[in-house]
């Protein structure tokens, strides 16, 4: 008896000291940056900028970047129009920029960035049909990945951003894409009031009907970029070029979705349920083609897209899905020129508990975007402004200067200091900021990979819900019509 005992006695103490030595091997693993940081200057290479954002990463200079960037392009107007902006950015009189670029534009214009390898950061922001397969050349090749969205914009590609990622990872680089809209700041605020639970409550789980979260982005082919009429290379109206809208824009959307809702929680694929989808066209004539792109002909690859001489752009998409079972709505619309002195707007809302979150950006808000507080139940109202009051001025201490004013009956507008809104070009520098900080550590949060992914799975499973037939018996839609 008494030597059984000794035997359970010595497996139990094996057992409990491999265990330790494993919960330590985990514990040296999780405190092991996952990225090796970028050692000395960054240095930038621009692969194939057809995109004005590639500029827009560009308008300001940061400490941390060599001011020498390379350029890899295919020739022709696009990266002619990149270079210009990039001139225009040196020139202007008010904090002039001081890039100097050098460019090279041969056929192999990929296979030398990746050979020659004269920086350790790719930018890419263009045409879309390769994008993915630049991403995963380019973490293959060991440098690290700044991307415009989307990284992806085909079901049948979506393997190889996954792959990418993995690959990202093993190679000790960082990929991660331009998010925008989260430094705008009614967005911001409307996130920082739904994490106060005596101003929210709880978000609700919504239903089809009505969701928890719906999001809506307008935007408008002709407009104004750094002063100027905008010019896009005409593939931008080729979904397998651009990608439809349902793919492009909603990647916005759909990230601020999972960024509001489920702040740092990592997300799985499993979490999503695709309810329904659907795309519509927006229609150009000869003349408004030739407006935004120059051209008085729509080039071949677009023929299969015209009818009546009008260009068939499916630039538009919805998505009506569920998060960890919340019931959220994305819908992007493409318009072709905003009203006079507007511009392009968003709509948004998170239906809490106690109250309402949105955000509106119509004529009554003169076309800019506006946070209001709606109170679900007006026999606490009382209660519930004094718990929003002690809310804002919280916030107050963060975000100097908002004011909380009365709007209309249970409703409340936050007005927000001009110095806030600093516009959309400039949010590309903030997200160019925030990535350079991660370089410099070594690590991105622990959320971000998985949601990312969990991001492009959410907008790729809603293009291919939204290419289904609509009804037994009709034929599923032509590819790019």
């Amino acid at each position: 008896m008494k030597n059984n005992l000794l035997v359970i006695a010595a497996i139990l103490f094996l057992v409990t000291a491999c265990t330790q030595a494993q919960n330590k091997k985990t514990t040296s693993q999780e405190a092991t940056p996952m990225f090796t940081p970028v050692k000395g200057k960054v240095k930038l290479m621009n692969l194939d900028p057809g995109h004005f954002h590639a500029a827009l990463v560009q308008k300001t200079m940061y400490e941390q970047v060599d001011p020498v960037v390379h350029v890899y392009a295919p020739e022709g107007p696009e990266v002619k129009s990149y270079r210009n902006l990039i001139k225009d950015y040196n020139a202007r009189p008010e904090n002039p920029t001081s890039w100097r670029e050098k460019v090279y534009t041969d056929s192999d214009f990929l296979e030398k960035m990746l050979s020659k390898k004269p920086g350790n950061v790719m930018v890419v922001s263009g045409n879309n049909a390769k994008k993915t397969e630049y991403i995963l050349k380019t973490v293959q090749s060991g440098i690290h990945v700044l991307a415009d969205k989307p990284m992806v914009i085909s079901p049948d590609n979506y393997p190889m951003l996954e792959e990418a990622f993995a690959t990202a990872t093993e190679n000790g680089v960082l990929l991660y894409d331009i998010m925008t809209e989260r430094h705008e700041i009614t967005t911001m605020l409307q996130k920082e009031l739904s994490q106060i639970p005596e101003v929210f409550g709880e978000l609700q789980k919504g239903s089809p009907d009505v969701p928890a979260i719906t999001k809506e982005s307008v935007h408008h082919f002709s407009k104004i970029v750094s002063g100027k009429p905008l010019i896009r290379p005409p593939w931008f109206f080729d979904v397998n070029q651009q990608g439809e809208g349902i793919v492009d824009v909603t990647t916005h959307l759909v990230d601020l979705v999972q960024w509001e809702a489920f702040p740092e929680v990592v997300l799985q694929k499993s979490d999503v349920k695709i309810l329904s989808a659907r795309r519509w066209t927006t229609d150009l004539s000869p003349a408004m083609f030739e407006k935004v792109t120059g051209l008085d002909s729509y080039p071949e690859y677009l023929d299969n897209a015209v009818w009546d001489k009008h260009l068939k752009v499916h630039c538009n998409g919805e998505i009506n899905y569920t998060l960890k079972g919340v019931h959220a709505k994305v819908s992007v619309i493409w318009n072709f020129v905003a009203p006079e002195g507007t511009g392009d707007t968003h709509y948004s809302v998170m239906r809490g508990t106690r109250c309402n979150l949105v955000i509106r950006q119509g004529e009554s808000e003169d076309y800019q975007p506006k946070l209001y507080i709606e109170a679900t139940d007006p026999a606490s109202q009382e209660e519930f402004y004094i718990a929003l009051e002690s809310g804002i001025e919280k916030l107050a201490t963060r975000y100097p200067g908002i004011v909380l004013k009365d709007a209309e009956e249970l409703t409340w507008l936050l007005e927000i200091p001009d110095s806030y809104k600093v516009g959309h070009e400039a949010h590309f520098g903030q997200v160019t900021e925030k990535f350079l900080g991660y370089l410099k550590s070594g690590t991105l949060p622990r959320w971000e990979i998985p949601n990312m992914i969990v991001k492009y799975y959410t907008t790729t499973e809603g293009m291919k819900r939204a290419m289904q037939p609509v009804a037994e018996g009709f034929p599923a839609p032509k590819k790019g019509l």
